[in-house]
């Protein structure tokens, strides 16, 4: 984990801040953990990935889906490829499909939930900073790997999007493909992704809508797990907060998956801020940012 990393993590659930030490791990040798600032609890770093899920934290459908994706990480990229393939005429085709509705600048802190293998990450722009949650490990070893063959940087974190461990407003680009449809609590997940990102970011959540689901009950390993539902899938317009703006909803690759975007308000304070910037004379404006660092 990169040093400048570090303020934009907080405690999954109570939300402090953290520090980084080295305390004894197995066997009594050392290891870097984070600690929660207040009260203590210590969340371990482990190949460079943060922990903030304990497996006797994971219940109901997210750990069904938590068991599948284990299971499936080490052939997943190949059996997405060859889907993608028969489908869309390539995986980078079916890919950008969704993810040119991100609006990603030089620079920006980009927080994919959900990254799996990393599969959405080698079509976006290499200029922008990335971060990457899942509660997968076995996917997210697999994203590790993957990166380091591509010569591409992501800093990874094994965790629940209905808890994620970052400060407010801390991504300039949120977004999340595949798995929301099982969440344990859809509600909240994306209630969380709002709170991450920044005032004015645009967000972005797709996954497969029921044709596609209807299709998946019938595959061989994945059947068990998408079989037997209660609901009918759409897109899940409806939790997302009645005060956000540009709410959008398509459907993407051939019809099998939704794509579903809206845009987080810039906060009041923030645009009277900004107004007020704009009409301060050029010379009152360099002591006004005097002694503010930026992160």
């Amino acid at each position: 984990m990169k040093p400048n990393t570090l303020p934009l993590l907080c405690n999954p659930v109570t939300q402090e801040p953290l520090r980084l030490m080295v305390k004894p791990g197995p066997g009594g040798n050392p290891q870097e953990k984070l600690v929660s600032i207040k009260t203590g609890e210590e969340f371990p770093i482990r190949d460079g990935i943060p922990i903030f899920l304990r497996d006797a934290d994971v219940s109901g459908s997210n750990k069904r889906y938590q068991e599948l994706y284990n299971h499936i990480a080490p052939f997943y990229d190949l059996s997405t490829q060859v889907f993608a393939l028969l489908k869309n005429g390539g995986e980078e085709k079916r890919r950008r499909e969704y993810l040119q509705e991100l609006d990603i600048q030089a620079g920006d802190r980009v927080l994919e939930v959900s990254v799996g293998t990393g599969g959405n990450l080698r079509y976006l722009p290499r200029t922008a900073k990335y971060f990457g949650l899942d509660l997968s490990w076995g996917m997210l070893k697999r994203c590790q790997r993957n990166l380091r063959v591509r010569g591409m940087e992501a800093e990874l974190f094994l965790g629940a999007a209905e808890y994620l461990p970052f400060d407010d407003g801390a991504f300039d680009v949120v977004f999340h493909m595949g798995g929301i449809n099982f969440f344990n609590d859809r509600a909240r997940a994306i209630q969380e992704m709002i709170r991450v990102a920044r005032p004015g970011t645009k967000l972005m959540i797709v996954d497969e809508n029921e044709q596609a689901t209807k299709k998946l009950e019938k595959a061989p390993v994945a059947g068990r797990f998408y079989g037997n539902r209660t609901e009918v899938i759409s897109a899940p317009i409806d939790l997302v907060p009645v005060e956000m703006q540009e709410i959008k909803v398509r459907d993407v690759c051939n019809g099998d998956l939704y794509c579903l975007t809206f845009r987080k308000p810039q906060a009041e304070g923030t645009r009277r801020r900004e107004s007020a910037l704009t009409q301060r004379p050029a010379w009152h404006s360099a002591p006004a940012l005097h002694g503010f660092g930026v992160i």
